[in-house]
C-alpha cells in the first residue's frame, strides 16, 4: 500500500515543473481531461488512453443485500457505475 496520496495541487506542480507550463495552465488543462471524461462516460462512451487507463459506464442490476449492522434484508435498485481498467503500460509500472 502507498504511503503517500499526491493530491491534485502536487500533481499539478510536478507537471507544471516537468513541462515549464505554469501552474493555472496545468489546472486548468487537467480539470477539462476530469470533465471531458465525465461527461462522456455519462453518456455511454468508453475513454480510453490506451496502455494507461480507461473508464466506461457498466449497467448494474437490482439485488438484494444485507444490511451488515442489522442483517436486514434490503433491496438494491439497478443503477450505473464506472468501471476503471489499467492499462498495460500502468501495471508494468507497478510491478
Amino acid at each position: 500500500m502507498a504511503d503517500k496520496t499526491i493530491t491534485k495541487t502536487e500533481l499539478v506542480a510536478s507537471i507544471a515543473s516537468a513541462t515549464g507550463q505554469s501552474q493555472s495552465a496545468v489546472s486548468g488543462v487537467l480539470d477539462s481531461l476530469f470533465s471531458t471524461v465525465s461527461d462522456a462516460v455519462a453518456a455511454g462512451s468508453k475513454v480510453s488512453i490506451p496502455g494507461w487507463i480507461a473508464f466506461e459506464q457498466v449497467a448494474t442490476s437490482a439485488r438484494t443485500g444485507r444490511n451488515p449492522q442489522t442483517g436486514e434484508e434490503i433491496k438494491i435498485p439497478a443503477g450505473k457505475r464506472v468501471k476503471v481498467t489499467a492499462g498495460s503500460k500502468l501495471k508494468a509500472a507497478v510491478k
